[in-house]
């Protein structure tokens, strides 16, 4: 937990490069705050999937109890901390989202036949959020900026050793971005683009490249989301334009870096 603290969500050793949160629960019978650090599955953007594996153990873990007396916990993803609901999901919901974490990691299964026992999915749903992990402006976009170069990198690795067809978990995973681009984008051209262009009238063409950009970036998101959204895709459709929305993001993000960083820190 240290480690994921100090390091924005990012840890070595076994889990280096896996998707990780904090999760803080209230103790079913003690009445106590702990802190569990878990594996999660995107699952579209309004809320994140973990699931009780506890190592393959026949019992589920402490946390899963206390969600079922406390279900407002907290979750920490390395940029973000914020409060959420946790709703075990039941039948056909939760057999759905357990096959799909099944086909993007086989060690899901693995777990479950160890433990001889169902294992649960809990969603986290946001129900509270606050601003980034961070003491200033600009050490906050460099975060959320990071945190989009480190999922658009990992999906780009989940594609190079996907099988020949696009699997459901990596369809959402992709889906996820996209919306938590479109997100980040409105709100930089709603909020923090008019305010620098308000303070610094002299950097009004270096905004409007920015606000043209993020057109761009969105029309490449729609052709994503338009691939991945057709039936019989390949995967080779997919990583292309993967890989083309990886280009523009990264020159975008960086030139707005190089750009309005030293303007937040000035400011």
């Amino acid at each position: 937990m240290e480690e994921f603290r100090a390091n924005n969500g990012r840890v070595g050793g076994y889990f280096e490069g896996a998707r990780l949160i904090l999760l803080t629960t209230i103790g079913a019978q003690t009445g106590t705050r702990h802190t569990t650090p878990l594996g999660f599955l995107p699952d579209g953007g309004e809320r994140i999937l973990v699931i009780g594996s506890a190592g393959g153990s026949p019992k589920h873990p402490d946390w899963y109890y206390n969600v079922l007396a406390h279900p407002i916990v907290t979750v920490e993803d390395g940029v973000f901390t914020y409060d959420a609901e946790a709703v075990v999901l039941q039948g056909p919901e939760r057999d759905a989202a357990f096959a799909r974490a099944v086909e993007a990691d086989r060690g899901w299964a693995d777990y479950e036949d160890k433990a001889s026992r169902v294992l649960p999915v809990v969603a986290l749903k946001e129900v509270s959020s606050g601003p980034p992990n961070a003491s200033s402006f600009a050490e906050a976009l460099r975060l959320v900026h990071n945190a989009f170069r480190r999922e658009i990198g990992l999906i780009r690795k989940e594609i190079a050793e996907s099988g020949p067809g696009l699997g459901a978990q990596l369809r959402i995973n992709c889906l996820t971005l996209c919306k938590g681009l479109h997100v980040h984008h409105t709100h930089e051209d709603a909020g923090m683009f008019p305010a620098l262009a308000e303070r610094y009238p002299e950097f009004a063409p270096t905004i409007d490249r920015l606000a043209a950009e993020h057109v761009q970036i969105a029309a490449l998101i729609e052709a994503l989301q338009k691939v991945i959204s057709t039936p019989s895709t390949d995967l080779t459709a997919v990583r292309r334009e993967v890989n083309r929305l990886a280009d523009a993001l990264e020159a975008h993000l960086t030139y707005e870096e190089d750009q309005l960083i030293p303007l937040l820190e000035a400011a």
